[in-house]
């Protein structure tokens, strides 16, 4: 099996062998262009095939914006271990919080 989370810190480039989905990439490119003006953006995981200890189904995770990423139809989510890998977008579906909840999310992750 071929894994493609990658650590931002690790220096090493995306693999781009990450699942292509046109439905969750739309879906992610509209959430990055419409809501620029907000710091956090959030996505809710609802694939975890091969990293069932990495992400969790149902969960909510907080992406970092990555436009090299995006091209290969992957995101950046800070996962379980508490820091951000590259995962295939068809794991995720965006989310608009509202913003008192988006604070309250803030501060249980701070």
């Amino acid at each position: 099996m071929v894994r493609c989370a990658m650590r931002k810190s690790t220096g090493t480039k995306p693999t781009g062998l990450g699942r292509n989905s046109t439905r969750s990439s739309a879906s992610l490119n509209e959430l990055k262009t419409s809501d620029m003006k907000r710091e956090a953006q959030y996505v809710i995981c609802v694939g975890n095939k091969g990293y069932p200890a990495s992400l969790e189904l149902r969960k909510i995770y907080q992406i970092i914006p990555d436009k090299a990423a995006t091209k290969l139809h992957q995101i950046r989510v800070i996962d379980e271990s508490g820091e951000d890998y590259l995962y295939p977008e068809d794991f995720f579906v965006p989310v608009q919080l509202p913003q008192a909840v988006e604070r309250t999310v803030r501060r249980a992750t701070a």
